[in-house]
């Protein structure tokens, strides 16, 4: 595992689960968190029957939020509320994007191809994940939108014709306080009326990432691949 230094990207955390590489995911931490996150669980639980995957971690810049009252801390957008009529990040939502389109085309320069790329976040990171895929110009092997919403989803309605059509995974705790079920609930809606096909999956659990939801990833991560190499 190392980390990834250039001043033009993100900061990453970056692990390969074997040679010859066809795939990525880049995996987005929640609000407060940073790349560590998930880098040291996921790849040792998220094999993929062997296949070699190159993950990749970015740590979310240091900035104020709105809703945690504005503390400084590693923050993809500011946030202002989660409820479904808050107001949004409207600037600092596809500025995020931008960051992460950066790490999509550096995959691409390292021969990795668009449909062998994979987006995975929870909670903000997932709302970032989802947004990014959904307005990216070409179109991702996946997504998995763990515990999130949907964000600026007015906004992506009223640009339904340009969108991409994404294989999403989609998981949320049935007793979540901080992102509750029914913003999961809401976004699982949209995004179907969008035109995804959505992998919807709820767990006995809150604001968290359980050993059930890891092996579920790992069998549709399976699934999706070996249709991709089909």
């Amino acid at each position: 595992m190392a980390e990834q230094q250039d001043d033009t990207l993100l900061q990453c955390i970056e692990t390969s689960t074997g040679p010859s590489v066809h795939y990525s995911i880049i995996w987005l931490h929640g609000l407060g968190a940073d790349g560590y996150d998930f880098a040291d669980i996921v790849p040792e639980m998220v094999r993929v029957n062997g296949t070699a995957i190159r993950y990749i971690f970015p740590h979310a810049p240091v900035q104020p939020v709105t809703i945690n009252g504005g503390m400084a801390m590693r923050s993809w957008y500011d946030i202002y509320g989660l409820d479904l009529d808050s107001p949004e990040d409207e600037q600092g939502i596809p500025q995020a994007a931008e960051s992460i389109r950066q790490l999509i085309t550096r995959e691409q320069q390292r021969g990795i191809e668009p449909e062998n790329i994979i987006l995975a976040g929870f909670s903000q990171g997932g709302a970032l994940a989802l947004y990014t895929a959904l307005t990216h110009d070409t179109s991702l092997a996946g997504v998995l939108a763990l515990s999130t919403y949907l964000p600026l989803a007015n906004n992506l309605q009223a640009r339904q014709s340009e969108l991409q059509r994404l294989k999403i995974f989609q998981a949320h705790g049935d007793c979540d306080p901080v992102v509750h079920m029914n913003l999961g609930e809401e976004a699982r809606d949209k995004l179907q009326q969008l035109g995804n096909q959505i992998d919807w999956h709820t767990y006995p659990m809150e604001h968290a990432v359980c050993l059930d939801e890891l092996q579920d990833i790992d069998q549709w991560l399976s699934r999706l691949l070996a249709t991709n190499m089909a």
